[in-house]
């Protein structure tokens, strides 16, 4: 497989910030362009940063976004006190403005979207419906690729910095109480490099398929 050339977005997160030093440590990949609201304080010789405060506007980045291959959009927020409709602004329409823009400039690219367990566009709570409809359009914009990845407890890659303090002292006790719903970032990373070059065979990736697509 060639070396792959990926646009990240959220690396100021938990799921972001994973996947980027995870992609950041793999022979794999060439380069990373992260896109971020805010600066992120880390260098390495793989890496770019683009500012760009709102997502809604990445036609003005237009130039810099060419040549990629993929896109692994990681950017979200927690649906905790919000209401349907900001949530919805967020997550289902700042995600579709943002992935539309990057498809006319590169059509070729694989685009991969982090949702979560359990998203369903029929679900009862109010994310899993938000984030199931944000699936159901990425499926039909065109790329050469896109598919969804389906998270449930996740382990940090070693170095992270944005993990919250109450989370830390149970991490270690996911794989042994939670093993059919916990992955480490290790494998959501290398799940989505493996997805650019080999494919899946569903854009639908949940737990197990996560694992899977991380071996193979």
């Amino acid at each position: 497989m060639k070396t792959l050339k990926i646009i990240l977005t959220g690396a100021t997160g938990m799921v972001g910030e994973g996947v980027l030093l995870h992609c950041l440590a793999r022979p794999e990949i060439e380069e990373v362009l992260i896109i971020n609201r805010k600066h992120l304080d880390i260098q390495h010789p793989k890496l770019k940063e683009l500012l760009l405060p709102d997502f809604n506007k990445l036609e003005m980045l237009a130039d810099q976004l060419k040549g990629y291959d993929a896109c692994f959009y990681c950017a979200g927020i927690s649906s905790v006190g919000m209401k349907e409709e900001e949530y919805n602004r967020i997550t289902y329409e700042t995600t579709l403005n943002f992935a539309t823009a990057l498809q006319k400039i590169n059509p070729q690219m694989v685009f991969h979207y982090v949702s979560g367990a359990h998203t369903d566009s029929n679900g009862k709570q109010m994310w899993q419906r938000v984030k199931g409809r944000t699936e159901e359009a990425l499926m039909h914009l065109g790329f050469r690729g896109q598919y969804n990845f389906r998270p449930g407890f996740m382990k940090p890659v070693k170095g992270q910095k944005n993990v919250r303090w109450f989370f830390k002292p149970v991490i270690a006790l996911f794989p042994l109480i939670l093993p059919k719903q916990s992955l480490t970032l290790h494998e959501v990373g290398q799940a989505m490099i493996n997805a650019v070059g080999k494919g899946y065979k569903s854009q639908i990736l949940e737990i197990s398929d996560i694992k899977a697509l991380a071996k193979s």
